[in-house]
């Protein structure tokens, strides 16, 4: 399948385009006895690999991405480097290139920034994403993965979080209430074109690096969320973490999230590919997380052990925009797309140490 990746040299993105590249396709093909006689059962046999076209503007990524992931995979990969957000060099590319699918990641994705430049936010993530969807409507794709998150649900809709939970534009901050939109003119979109597929990929908090320790998260500046600033932090890179509020209605007081590894969550884009080609639904929400929550002071024990170094931290006020807790029913994905994540917090952060250890700076040379 030729598939393009936006946003492919970023931190999810560039694993999602090793786990294409390394997984291939997997077809099924019924057994059958020596008088031909059907038995039932499936035999899986490996196809081949993806074809993989990304494109970025590297506004939160590295180029150095790209030679990390050829080295890894031993592709060569179809790279153009502008801004989603031109409608004329995104049509350009599709008129280009046939894909017969899509995986959107391209976007902006701090929500505290977000806070401070919602039209930043609102303009960068929407007119990409419509960007896109145009394009592929003026060229025939009609296959989308989409990169949604688990921020869309907002402050009133309980615990564990389900896909059918109405959330309503309920999201507390402008970066979920992006991908509420988002998620709506794709529904529409797909509802309105026959053909259309497209799996809507909610997840929660992704973290963990390749095992290899050769691609990882790279935030450009102050890291926005817990685990890179705690990896700094280790790494002497940072002096201190701030635990945003310990007065929370959770069991130490910080905040409780549902933490999942990236290569985990690489996997349910590669399992949600796959399954659109079977998806009865024009659109289809789909949770990626592991169904259980851990608070700010479990996760800092945990990469203490993992990386034997102190962790300091002081506590400051609550974030605007935070929940207390938020984690995932991931059931839907279990039974329809064939995915669960695998990885435990230990491990998320073991290979988190192992990236920065081994990358101090990043990708920074």
């Amino acid at each position: 399948m030729r598939v393009l990746v936006t946003g492919g040299a970023g931190y999810i993105g560039s694993h999602t385009v090793l786990a294409l590249l390394e997984a291939g396709r997997e077809v099924g093909r019924e057994v059958a006895h020596a008088d031909g006689q059907k038995t039932g059962q499936t035999e899986r046999q490996a196809a081949e690999p993806h074809e993989i076209t990304i494109v970025d503007s590297f506004v939160n990524s590295s180029p150095a991405v790209l030679a990390r992931l050829a080295e890894l995979s031993g592709c060569e990969i179809k790279f153009h480097e502008f801004d989603l957000t031109d409608y004329q060099k995104t049509l350009e590319l599709f008129q280009a290139e046939p894909f017969d699918a899509v995986i959107h990641f391209a976007g902006l994705k701090a929500v505290g920034e977000s806070v401070e430049k919602p039209d930043l936010y609102y303009h960068n993530n929407i007119a990409s994403a419509l960007s896109v969807i145009n394009a592929m409507l003026k060229t025939g794709v009609n296959k989308l993965v989409f990169s949604s998150s688990a921020t869309v649900y907002g402050e009133h809709t309980p615990v564990p979080y389900k896909e059918d939970s109405g959330y309503h534009l309920e999201a507390t901050n402008p970066y979920g209430q992006t991908k509420v939109i988002i998620e709506r003119i794709l529904n529409d979109a797909a509802n309105a074109n026959p053909g259309w597929k497209v799996a809507l990929l909610r997840y929660f908090n992704p973290v963990g690096a390749h095992e290899s320790g050769h691609i990882g998260e790279d935030p450009l500046g102050i890291p926005n969320n817990l685990m890179p600033y705690v990896a700094q932090v280790a790494t002497g890179r940072r002096e201190q973490l701030t635990v945003h509020g310990d007065d929370y209605d959770t069991k130490d007081g910080t905040g409780e999230r549902d933490y999942l590894h990236v290569s985990d969550l690489a996997q349910g884009h590669v399992k949600a590919l796959d399954h659109l080609e079977h998806q009865q639904e024009p659109a289809r929400a789909y949770n990626l997380g592991t169904g259980q929550a851990t608070s700010v002071l479990e996760m800092v024990e945990a990469f203490r052990r993992a990386s034997g170094q102190a962790i300091p931290f002081t506590v400051g006020p609550r974030r605007a925009g935070d929940l207390a807790t938020a984690y995932a029913d991931p059931t839907r994905a279990a039974t329809e797309l064939g995915w669960r994540a695998e990885k435990t917090v230990d491990e998320m952060c073991a290979d988190t140490w192992r990236w920065q250890s081994q990358n101090p700076k990043g990708y920074t040379p």
